[in-house]
């Protein structure tokens, strides 16, 4: 895929409605990943008035939150979701009742850990799906590494990496939520990341 993204960034980086309008006309095969983390209505909204149909994968490590199921499901039936939900390997039960709860962020086992539940489920979502377009709802105020990022980029794979948020605020993520009657979710806990503004490793493998 040969594409200027200095310009394309230049034009669409601040533009989210529009910069999804134009990674979906390129006719790619194109995949929106979620969390159901705060504000994730926003991105969910925005591709799918656009394209409806869209695949909408979810890594469910098996630790969310009740609240955070419940918000995926209402959200899912509101937006008519095409939800793709791809689980680890091991259930949280299997899992607990081999290696026991979950490892703390200095535990040599969190890599293991933070591998089985989502950056596994991850790759094999690519694996089966293939996208050739990835939007994902990463801000820059999220992590350092999100910072220096771009809103389009070209993964080492050739998969083309859209943020349409990247650099919103929290308080233009608010004000869309209200101005299109969309819930939210704070009730959200990310075990592998275990505190805010941490990495993953999925933004640094992908």
């Amino acid at each position: 895929m040969s594409l200027d993204l200095a310009a394309i960034n230049a034009e669409y980086g601040h533009d989210a409605q529009s910069l999804v309008r134009w990674a979906l006309s390129l006719d790619k095969k194109a995949i929106c990943t979620t969390n159901f983390r705060p504000f994730e209505a926003v991105i969910l909204h925005i591709v799918t008035r656009v394209q409806p149909d869209i695949p909408i994968v979810w890594m469910d490590n098996g630790y969310n939150t009740e609240a955070t199921y419940r918000y995926a499901d209402e959200l899912t039936r509101r937006l008519q979701l095409n939800l793709h939900i791809y689980l680890p390997r091991r259930s949280r039960a299997h899992r607990e009742a081999v290696d026991g709860p979950t490892p703390a962020l200095d535990d040599p086992r969190h890599a293991a850990f933070t591998e089985e539940v989502k950056l596994e489920p991850f790759a094999r979502a690519l694996r089966e799906m293939a996208p050739q377009v990835w939007f994902t709802a990463l801000r820059a105020s999220d992590t350092a590494v999100r910072a220096q990022m771009d809103p389009v980029s070209v993964n080492p794979d050739g998969l083309l990496k859209v943020a349409p948020l990247l650099h919103w605020s929290a308080k233009q993520l608010h004000e869309y939520l209200v101005a299109h009657d969309l819930p939210n979710n704070f009730d959200y806990v990310d075990p592998t990341k275990g505190e805010e503004h941490r990495e993953c490793g999925l933004h640094l493998a992908h």
